[in-house]
């Protein structure tokens, strides 16, 4: 009986299990939109989010193609992992993402022909940003499918969000517009989704040149940087304030 009872004990519920896999996929969710940002934190693909960010919908089209290739290949890795022998994968990794960046890229110039035009070159050199490459190597080819899946999800979704609002921001300061020429995008009823902040705007050209790209996302790495500071220095005083309370200074010593 008392066998029987300690390896109940020793054997982990199955509402344990489910709390500990939903905290592995929040820790999946945070590492890619904010703790480890391919774009904030690792500063990979720094490249045509820095050249193609001239707008909203521009970093919106490339934010997306990037994003399905990250979920297509994280996830065909993870089934391939345990068929593929150290010394081939990365070749095999670079053939996969190949092979998803040019359906991507096809997709593209056959659904959103202008804007495929206007990305140019950016689509087809997914291929070789390394953020792809290194969520392959250092996660999907190391994890389960589901998890892979998440990964690159959200990695994926941190790299879209830092080129819509790196894109947004040029673009309102460079032009006092927001979602010009998103009919490329959603179609011809997307014609007067354009906002005018103002008729008589000049706008910044320093904005949508390239070095207002770095300056933007300079702000923004800076931005991250101040928040990340400021949540650790309230955890430090949070923790020096328990120490104190749990170890009391005795009046007689």
């Amino acid at each position: 009986m008392s066998n029987a009872s300690s390896a109940s004990e020793s054997t982990p519920s199955a509402s344990s299990l489910k709390k500990s896999r939903w905290s592995e996929y929040k820790q999946i969710m945070d590492n890619g939109l904010w703790k480890n940002n391919q774009a904030l934190v690792a500063l990979l693909g720094l490249c045509p989010l820095l050249a193609v960010s001239n707008n909203t919908v521009n970093g919106l089209g490339l934010g997306l193609a990037t994003l399905v290739v990250l979920m297509l290949s994280n996830v065909l890795v993870s089934l391939i992992r345990d068929h593929v022998s150290d010394e081939i994968r990365i070749p095999v990794f670079i053939a996969i993402i190949a092979t998803a960046v040019t359906v991507i890229d096809l997709l593209m110039n056959a659904y959103f022909h202008t804007l495929h035009g206007i990305l140019g070159i950016f689509i087809p050199l997914i291929v070789t940003n390394c953020a792809i490459l290194g969520r392959a190597e250092a996660y999907a080819s190391k994890n389960t499918v589901d998890k892979a899946l998440l990964d690159g999800f959200f990695m994926g979704l941190g790299f879209l969000f830092i080129l819509v609002l790196l894109g947004a921001a040029r673009e309102m300061i460079g032009s006092g517009t927001l979602f010009d020429q998103a009919y490329l995008m959603f179609g011809e009823g997307a014609r007067d989704w354009t906002i005018h902040f103002s008729d008589s705007y000049q706008g910044v050209l320093l904005a949508i040149l390239p070095p207002g790209a770095f300056i933007g996302l300079g702000l923004i790495i800076a931005y991250k940087n101040y928040i990340d500071a400021k949540k650790l220095s309230k955890q430090q005083n949070a923790l020096g304030i328990q120490i104190a309370v749990s170890s009391p200074i005795n009046p007689n010593s």
